[in-house]
């Protein structure tokens, strides 16, 4: 039996748009298990991101509750969330948003200072990070402007797991990258979710949806169907065909 990590009840988004209320979210309910990758897909519109957004303290929803051990987050005011997000969670963005006037190093320690102050212990685990995903010493030294997109999505990586969050949260990872380079970043995610951490990545990328050992359907802001993938393994074809199938099925 699987860890319940983070769970929703009745969770319900919805915006103003010039007078017109638009209901993103309806009503979900889901639980997210520890050590999972779960993948978050569904067409253009349907509220992907927004789920991921709400979930993971960094928007607050209309009505329902999103639940993280024994805290109800979805009753935190904004510097709540805030600290909520700074002690759990980890980002990863299509955009990286690194600081072009810091150093790779110091754009990773500047996020771990935020929650630990032992500037020693940071850098020891900063390096460690740093050599799972194969960024050298060299490239530590350098500015973002002087890395090529898959480093400085690495280097996203490492300043998003280094104060040890439970969750990582991956919004289109590689959707700026070209398809090597987005295999590279996949391999990363694929390689720490092996050691235990747990990710939760949106995507309109089959290949990439391939990673999640459970699938998440959203369609019109509620979760149309789920499907359970296992455990990745490279070259495996009955993945691709039941996945491939599950979309099919949800209308993808």
């Amino acid at each position: 039996m699987k860890d319940i990590l983070l769970k929703t009840e009745k969770l319900s988004k919805s915006f103003s748009n010039g007078g017109v209320m638009q209901h993103v979210l309806k009503n979900i309910d889901v639980n997210l298990y520890k050590g999972d990758f779960t993948v978050i897909m569904g067409a253009s519109g349907a509220g992907k991101s927004t789920l991921m957004y709400a979930l993971s303290g960094m928007d607050k929803p209309t009505l329902g509750t999103i639940t993280f051990g024994d805290e109800t987050i979805s009753d935190l005011d904004s510097d709540g969330l805030a600290v909520f997000r700074r002690n759990h969670c980890g980002f990863v963005f299509q955009q990286i948003y690194l600081i072009d006037s810091m150093s790779v190093m110091d754009n990773v320690l500047a996020a771990g200072l935020l929650v630990n102050k032992d500037k020693k212990a940071l850098c020891a685990n900063a390096e460690a990070l740093f050599a799972a995903v194969d960024i050298s010493k060299e490239t530590q030294k350098k500015f973002p402007t002087q890395l090529s997109g898959g480093e400085a999505q690495r280097v996203g990586i490492v300043r998003a797991l280094i104060n040890h969050p439970e969750i990582l949260f991956a919004d289109e990872p590689t959707g700026a990258l070209n398809s090597k380079t987005g295999l590279d970043v996949l391999d990363t995610l694929t390689k720490f979710n092996e050691m235990g951490q747990s990710v939760v990545m949106v995507t309109h990328d089959m290949s990439s949806a391939r990673r999640g050992n459970r699938i998440l359907y959203l369609k019109d802001g509620t979760i149309l169907g789920e499907c359970d993938l296992g455990k990745y393994t490279p070259g495996d074809k009955k993945r691709h065909e039941t996945l491939s199938q599950f979309l099919c099925d949800m209308g993808w």
